[in-house]
């Protein structure tokens, strides 16, 4: 029997176990994860309001359920286990684990307190464990134009109330009274959604202003139906700006603004970047051979943002992920195969059915879930070891 171990319980990991079920049905696949819960960026990087995105877990956990691919959670790639280990106990490895860190704009004053990355804001706000969100001030500037941006705003704009049915942690946007959204492009070439876009038409308590949208298309005549959205009692504002460059960051020890390379000032007490993600060194090593279907060297193999970039929705990575299946498929042994490996400390997919219920049991009203937002508390239940793991 042959044996696949996949590095990251998100998207794309779940996506090359689904195909190689179909493909290669008499393979044993394990789906590692540094977390003691599976699914990665839909619980974690997906905004917490759009649960309808998240429902894709749902098939997913028939993976684990009835398809018999094991989940070892609670694994760090080189601090619990190597590759070179993985490799030697599987006959295909495939990385899965995406870009975890935000792109930096490289610019003066980068480093100024109240400056933060779409991605640790997201995190904290999914509940990731440990992570703390940042403080959010009254003025806040929104730098980037794709759907990233829009879901930072977007959460940002909403009242309490408007969190029905979500599994957000908290209210970010509690304090906040002024925000604006500032592309480095014109908005023709803006990479929102216009669907997302649309979308904050629904904000009930938040005015909204659009400038410099001219042009035609699906995006612009998005953009252009927002202007002056005015809903009676509106706390709020929501104002885009397109083909501004960030020159530097004004302030001495926190950020009090946004200068542009045309002179424009925006002043904010919060800025939060949504421009992309990278990888690191190392992958970047890993990367350096590989071929245009994701083979890095024999028996090893990369999909998804960790081998394309931070490029393409949950369901484009889908199909990624069934052109390196179809790979991996013919690669794999016929007969006889490595045995696996096991290492010491994983949780399993038990252990996540019994954090997902307790979560369940635990939400407030109005929410789908209170996630366990420790990983101390995960790893209560996970383990099994007698604790409510409600923290």
């Amino acid at each position: 029997m042959p044996s696949v171990a996949i590095i990251g319980a998100g998207p794309s990991g779940c996506y090359v176990a689904q195909a190689l079920c179909k493909a290669r049905a008499d393979a044993a696949i394990t789906i590692f994860d540094a977390l003691p819960v599976p699914y990665g960026l839909i619980r974690y990087g997906v905004a917490a309001d759009h649960q309808g995105t998240k429902a894709v877990i749902r098939q997913f956990e028939r993976l684990f359920e009835r398809q018999g691919v094991r989940f070892a959670g609670n694994v760090r790639l080189g601090a619990d286990v190597t590759l070179d280990a993985l490799r030697a106990g599987f006959d295909a490895v495939v990385l899965a684990t995406g870009l975890g860190a935000d792109r930096r704009l490289g610019i003066p004053g980068e480093d100024l307190a109240g400056i933060h990355g779409a991605g640790e804001v997201t995190r904290a706000w999914n509940g990731y464990p440990d992570a703390v969100a940042p403080p959010i001030g009254r003025r806040v500037v929104v730098l980037g134009n794709g759907n990233v941006a829009i879901d930072l705003v977007r959460i940002l704009a909403k009242g309490a109330a408007e969190f029905e049915g979500s599994d957000i942690t908290g209210e970010p946007g509690a304090g906040v009274e002024e925000i604006t959204i500032v592309g480095r492009s014109a908005a023709t070439v803006a990479r929102f959604d216009p669907v997302m876009v649309k979308e904050l038409a629904r904000l009930a308590g938040c005015r909204i202003a659009v400038l410099g949208a001219e042009g035609e298309g699906k995006g612009i005549e998005a953009l252009q139906s927002l202007h002056g959205h005015a809903p009676e009692g509106a706390a709020k504002s929501l104002t885009f700006r397109f083909g501004l460059t960030p020159l530097r960051f004004l302030g001495d020890t926190a950020v009090k603004g946004v200068e542009f390379s045309d002179g424009t000032v925006i002043f904010a007490d919060t800025v939060l970047t949504a421009i992309g993600f990278e990888g690191d060194a190392a992958r970047d090593v890993l990367l350096a051979d590989a071929s245009e279907e994701g083979v890095l060297a024999p028996g090893l193999y990369a999909t998804g943002w960790f081998r394309r970039g931070p490029r393409g929705t949950i369901p484009e990575n889908r199909a990624d992920a069934l052109a390196l299946a179809t790979r991996i498929a013919a690669d794999l042994p016929r007969d006889g195969g490595k045995p696996g490996i096991d290492v010491p400390g994983m949780t399993g997919f038990d252990g996540w059915v019994r954090i997902d219920a307790a979560e369940r049991a635990a939400a407030p009203e109005g929410r789908v879930r209170a996630k366990i937002t420790t990983h101390a508390g995960l790893m209560a239940l996970a383990q099994n070891t007698g604790e409510t793991g409600c923290k």
